[in-house]
């Protein structure tokens, strides 16, 4: 895999950790207020999700005003366009 593939393959899955985490934000809420600190948080979001640490990070990191519907679109979007680049589509 050369290095703009895996560049690709990390934002992508960065990208799919956000949306998913838009698309369930009442239990990823529920899951940091729920939490100790923020690496209770972190591990509890990417075991809801399925996602590495590097996607639970970027979901903890991300601003609220990101939620909104126009901004989940445009994050859809770009998964989309980074699946077309990428050799096996995923």
């Amino acid at each position: 895999m050369d290095e703009d593939e895996r560049q690709t393959r990390d934002e992508l899955m960065i990208l799919d950790a956000l949306v998913q985490a838009m698309d369930r934000r009442d239990e990823v809420f529920q899951m940091i207020e729920d939490s100790e600190d923020a690496d209770e948080a972190r591990r509890r979001v990417g075991q809801l999700l399925g996602v590495g640490e590097l996607g639970s990070r970027a979901v903890l990191d991300l601003q609220v005003r990101r939620f909104a519907r126009d901004q989940r679109q445009a994050l859809a979007s770009r998964v989309a366009e980074l699946r077309s680049k990428l050799p096996d589509g995923r």
